[in-house]
C-alpha cells in the first residue's frame, strides 16, 4: 500500500538510549516502591506512558498534567461506569468513549490512559484503584521523569 507519506526517521541512538534508561528507571522505581510500601503502584498503561514521557518528552501527551490528569480521569470514568452499569460489552465502550471525551474536554489527553477503563473493568477494580495504582503511580512516574530529564539536560516539562 503506497500512501505517499514516508516513514518517520529513526530517533538518534542517543535519544533511544536515554528513553530506554529513563523507562527502566521509572519502571524499576515503581516496582521497588510497590515492594517496599506493599502498595500496588504498577498499572499496565504506565508502561506506555513511559514511552511518551522518556522518548517524546516535548509531546503535549507527555506533559505532567496530561499524564496525571489523563490517568486519573480515565480510571475514575471506568470506576463510575462499572459501578453504575456493571461490566458489559456496551459499558466498556461507554467507559472508554467517556474517558476520551472527558480527557479532551479537560485538556488532559494522554493516549495510554485510554486503556484504563478496560483495565478497571477487566480486573473488577475497587475504588482504591483510583489512588493506588492510578494516582500515586502516575505521580511517581512524573517525579522520576522530572529528575531524570533535569539530570540529562532535556527539557521537561514544556508546560504544566
Amino acid at each position: 500500500m503506497k500512501t505517499g507519506v514516508p516513514v518517520p526517521p529513526m530517533l538518534p541512538l542517543k535519544t533511544i538510549g536515554l528513553a530506554c534508561t529513563g523507562a527502566f528507571l521509572a519502571a524499576a522505581t515503581l516496582g521497588l516502591v510497590t515492594d517496599l510500601a506493599q502498595t500496588p503502584l504498577i498499572l499496565g498503561s504506565l508502561g506506555a506512558s513511559c514511552l511518551l514521557v522518556f522518548a517524546y518528552p516535548e509531546s503535549p501527551f507527555a506533559q505532567p498534567r496530561n499524564v496525571i490528569g489523563g490517568h486519573f480521569v480515565s480510571s475514575l470514568t471506568g470506576l463510575l461506569v462499572m459501578t453504575l452499569c456493571g461490566v458489559h460489552w456496551w459499558s466498556m465502550g461507554l467507559a472508554v468513549a467517556s474517558a476520551i471525551g472527558l480527557m479532551l474536554l479537560l485538556r488532559v489527553p494522554h493516549p495510554p490512559a485510554g486503556s484504563n477503563p478496560f483495565i478497571v473493568m477487566l480486573a473488577a477494580s475497587q475504588w482504591s484503584f483510583l489512588l493506588t495504582p492510578t494516582l500515586l503511580g502516575a505521580l511517581l512516574l512524573v517525579a522520576v521523569a522530572l529528575v531524570y530529564h533535569k539530570l540529562t539536560a532535556r527539557r521537561y516539562p514544556t508546560y504544566w
